[in-house]
Order: C-alpha cells, then sequence, then structure tokens
C-alpha cells in the first residue's frame, strides 16, 4: 500500500500500534541507479509487514536502496537493521549517531532524571516499557554521516540536509529546493505538537528548537511532508502555531510554579496533559518519563531567559521563579 505524491515519490504508512503517534509516514524514492527511502517505523513485525508490502508493490529492490534517518528515535530508525543490504548506505547525522555506541554510558541520564524527582523503581520500569528501548534496531549499520548543508541527489531529486536540533540533538530536515518540497521529519508536524524534551543540563531543547523553527521558517515551501500524520503547505503558519504552543506551555509551567519550589517532577504533574487519566498517579510510566522531559525543556528554557531559578539540591533539584 502506498501514495504517489509527485513523479518517483511515494508515501508507504507504517502503522505504530499502542502510540499516541499512530503511524509513521516513510518516504520512497525511487531512480534508475539508487532508490532512496527516507525513515522506516520501529523494528515490529506489524511494522516490517507494511514496509514489505509497500515495497513490494513499488517493487523496490533493497539491493539497490539506501537509507536516511531523520534522527534517532526508533520510530524512524528501529526497521532499518531489517531493511538494509550489504550494498546500502544508512544516512544520518552525525550528532544523533552518537546514541547507537554500543559503549553509551546511559548512567548520567538516569542519575539526571532522579534528580529531577524521578524514584529508581519508577526509572527502571520507564526504561524497561520505553519503545525507544523496545523497538531500536538490534543491528546497527555503519552509518554515512551527514552534516548541515550536505546535499544527497536521487533521481533528480536534490536534498539539502538542514540540521535542526530540538526534537533530537541532530535531527535533520531535507528540502528540495526547484521542487519547493521540504521533508520536516519530526521537527514541524501539522496535527500533532512535536514533543521536545531535556534530559541534559548542558542543553538547552527548547532553545534550539525554536531556533531551528526560525531557521526554515521562510523556505519557499508548497509541500510539507511530515514524519507523522498529514501533508501541509502553510510552513510558516504552522511554524508560528508552535511556537505560540510553547509560549503558552512556558507561562503554564510559571502558573504550576507559582510562588512555590518544586521539582520538574511535580511541575509536570501539576501540568495539563492530552491523555486520558483523571491523575498523574494514573500516568502509564512512559509518559510520565515524556511528560517530565517536556517540563524540563520548558524550565531550562525559562531558566536561560532568566525568569526561573534551579535550586540544586543533594537529592533532588528544585526551581523557583523570579
Amino acid at each position: 500500500m502506498f501514495d504517489e505524491i509527485m513523479p518517483h515519490l511515494y508515501r508507504i504508512i507504517i502503522p505504530l500500534p499502542n502510540s499516541p503517534l499512530k503511524e509513521l509516514n516513510s518516504y520512497v524514492m525511487k531512480a534508475d541507479d539508487r532508490n532512496l527511502i527516507i525513515d522506516t517505523g520501529f523494528n515490529r513485525n506489524i511494522c516490517f509487514e507494511a514496509m514489505q508490502k509497500g515495497l513490494h508493490d513499488l517493487d523496490i529492490d533493497l539491493n539497490k536502496t539506501d537509507f536516511m534517518l531523520t534522527h534517532m528515535h526508533s520510530d524512524h530508525t528501529g526497521l532499518v537493521s531489517r531493511l538494509f543490504t550489504d550494498t546500502s548506505k544508512v544516512y544520518i547525522s552525525r550528532i544523533d549517531s552518537l546514541v547507537f555506541n554500543e559503549n553509551i554510558d546511559w548512567s548520567a541520564m538516569l542519575e539526571y532524571a532522579m534528580h529531577n524527582g524521578f524514584e529508581l523503581e519508577e526509572l527502571i520500569r520507564a526504561a524497561e516499557s520505553h519503545p525507544g528501548f523496545k523497538y531500536r534496531p538490534k543491528k546497527i549499520p555503519e552509518f554515512s554521516l551527514l552534516d548541515n548543508d550536505d546535499i544527497l541527489q536521487i533521481g533528480d531529486y536534490r536534498l539539502k540536509c538542514l540540521l535542526t536540533p530540538g526534537h533530537t540533538q541532530g535531527h535533520i530536515c531535507l528540502y528540495e529546493e526547484e521542487k519547493q518540497l521540504f521533508f520536516s521529519g519530526d521537527h514541524v508536524l501539522y496535527d500533532i505538537t512535536p514533543h521536545i524534551e531535556s534530559w541534559s543540563y548542558e542543553v538547552n531543547s527548547l532553545k534550539n528548537y525554536i531556533e531551528s523553527l526560525n531557521k526554515v521558517r521562510n523556505l519557499p515551501v508548497k509541500l510539507v511532508l511530515p514524519g507523522h500524520r498529514n501533508f501541509f503547505t502553510d510552513l510558516a503558519g504552522r511554524i508560528d502555531e508552535l511556537k505560540n504552543h510553547h509560549e503558552i506551555r512556558a507561562n503554564e509551567v510559571l502558573e504550576v510554579l507559582g510562588k512555590n519550589t518544586l521539582s520538574a517532577y511535580d511541575i509536570a504533574a501539576g501540568m495539563t496533559w492530552d491523555i486520558d487519566c483523571d491523575s498523574w498517579e494514573q500516568f502509564p510510566i512512559t509518559q510520565k518519563w515524556f511528560a517530565v522531559g517536556e517540563a524540563i525543556a520548558h524550565l531550562l528554557y525559562l531558566e536561560s531567559e532568566g525568569q526561573v531559578k534551579r535550586l540544586k539540591g543533594e537529592k533532588t533539584d528544585t526551581y523557583t521563579a523570579l
């Protein structure tokens, strides 16, 4: 099953069961010499079956196919381990490739999470149930690394890589200037708001995200092809909506704080979330992880703007409004 977007450019919709994202848009470019698949879906059988069906219908030879992963999240990368061949190039940003290092030490992030209000037992459950961990690629290819302004040429499509940190530190969008196409990955989505989280005091994800939105806002674009949900045409208008959304969320963080001194965990518990639960205690642990990460991103942004102060505690760091 596939959609034809324009000559030699197609979309295969990959289901993401039990995810609020619902589906992934995997884009396929056909050319005489090499094909390109942009993003793949989770490393799950249901994703693999949908991809196989689409590639069969498109008569895609995986031995003549390369892959471009817009960022490191498993719903975009997981399935590549079951698709790439000995002749495939697998492109990803230089920055996001680092998380696939088998020797990477995750203990610093877990310690950071505990300093922001999580209990160790919760963190263990969060790690075990996190879809990014469960459905990650099991076999890591030798990546071809991309930097800002690199070019990928597939047939008559000339794709310029635009580094857009925020959703991840190494997120890359692709811009086809002549055809005015913008492959936005998870940087700009139409029906939902991209998740912005911070799991390090050294990374101001929301500030980076807003700067990345501004970087691409005025590109001449006729069609935006996002990683999830529907295509759209008004890139600048959607970017303005996203920036306004985060301004509203930042103000909500300040309202929850009030005159109190609270951890990021407690602030997240007081914020509004689009999830079918009556209380914070009922939140699935994975959703708590996402919520706290988003609260931290807004707190670090507000700290950089001089609106909150972080108080380092022996066990838990807290925040107060200025």
